[in-house]
């Protein structure tokens, strides 16, 4: 349910209360692991997917 006072402050704030250490570890490294996969994998078919996924998510490549 959205409140008037869900903004982006408030999330943050909730998510430090509910969220484990190993939540955020498993979390930051994901985000880190499919990070590298999208800068550095260069198989042509693959990169050429994630090159257009990029564009898709709104991520300036060149």
């Amino acid at each position: 349910m959205v409140t008037a006072n869900d903004t982006v402050h408030g999330r943050i704030g909730r998510a430090r209360t509910e969220l484990t250490t190993a939540q955020v570890a498993v979390g930051l490294a994901f985000v880190a692991a499919l990070g590298f996969a999208l800068l550095f994998v260069q198989e042509p078919t693959l990169h050429d997917s994630m090159h257009n996924f990029r564009h898709a998510a709104g991520i300036t490549c060149h």
